[in-house]
């Protein structure tokens, strides 16, 4: 897992371990981290493939605004992975699927 543990000027960084799933998978993750960035520490790029392509699409603005980052969470679709906080036992799915892809 790749993260900050100490910052110079905010001093030790994280709290509780939680795990989450994600594509199937169990994963790490620290209370109070978002789900994008408790995947980015995870090595975890793609989030889920365009509509038109099927291209991967992952974290792009970070903030919200963009939507790159959508993902399935304990079956709502569309939630904004950057701005989303990750909770212990959450399930966590790829975004929408390509269009040629849906049923």
């Amino acid at each position: 897992m790749q993260r900050l543990t100490e910052h110079p000027v905010l001093g030790p960084l994280g709290g509780q371990p939680i795990s989450f799933e994600f594509d199937g998978i169990v994963y790490p993750a620290i209370e109070g981290d978002s789900v994008a960035s408790a995947l980015l520490a995870c090595g975890i790029r793609t989030l889920r493939r365009s509509k038109q392509a099927g291209e991967p699409r992952g974290i792009y603005c970070g903030i919200g605004h963009c939507y790159e980052c959508r993902v399935t969470v304990d079956g709502k679709s569309s939630v904004r992975a950057c701005i989303t906080p990750v909770a212990d036992g959450m399930v966590v799915k790829p975004g929408p699927a390509p269009a040629e892809a849906r049923p």
